[in-house]
């Protein structure tokens, strides 16, 4: 937590009660027993916030003897990549995004209570970064529904090959966790996806999220 602060503001997780005395932080925990992980998806944290995360930190607790690494992708090269007229096109398009779209992105806890309530952001599908002037690709399968002034049938072809494309392997990494590893990513460029490949075995996170900004 105190290295957290010195990096922004930790917020609280929506629909997920914090451990113990710190309610920024929450556990990221998959049990033996469990199919189903925490955001097993490509995604780019709670999009569906009118001002999404700066940021998100997680430590590791306990980790499976194989598997369990996150991917990262970088939407910065996602959007350099991209052809001159499929920049003019994006380019002023706004995306809605929900966190009720995929129950897949549910966190554990969410899936135990059954929460129902519904959030939802309008973002532009390219974000200009406020530290570095530089533009990203802001859509994520796990949360954009559709542009705005279009329905979803008619946003879905476009919608299909951003998502393909924004994690080609080129844009990629892979991060191997051991206990007491830390990872720290910037949510306004980066998206992840918790591989979940160690079924019968346990893994346990602790999480912080920074607070950020409305993305323009």
């Amino acid at each position: 937590m105190a290295f957290a602060r010195r990096m922004g503001r930790p917020i609280e997780y929506p629909f997920v009660k914090g451990i113990a005395g710190f309610p920024e932080v929450i556990e990221v925990r998959k049990l033996e027993h469990e199919r189903h992980n925490f955001g097993g998806i490509w995604h780019s944290d709670t999009a569906y916030l009118q001002e999404p995360p700066m940021g998100s930190m997680l430590i590791a607790r306990e980790v499976p003897p194989y598997g369990g690494d996150t991917e990262f992708a970088s939407q910065y090269l996602a959007y350099e990549a991209l052809s001159e007229g499929m920049k003019r096109l994006l380019d002023g398009m706004v995306a809605v995004n929900s966190s009720a779209k995929a129950d897949v992105t549910r966190t554990r806890e969410d899936m135990v209570k059954g929460e129902t309530r519904e959030l939802v952001a309008e973002h532009p599908v390219v974000r200009t970064h406020p530290e570095t002037g530089r533009k990203a690709l802001y859509v994520n399968v796990g949360h954009t529904v559709r542009f705005r002034g279009m329905t979803e049938q008619e946003s879905a072809p476009l919608l299909e090959f951003l998502f393909r494309h924004q994690v080609k392997l080129e844009f990629t990494c892979r991060f191997h966790w051991e206990v007491g590893s830390i990872a720290f990513w910037d949510n306004r460029c980066t998206q992840h996806n918790p591989v979940n490949d160690y079924h019968g075995h346990r893994r346990v996170m602790h999480r912080i999220t920074l607070a950020g900004d409305k993305p323009r």
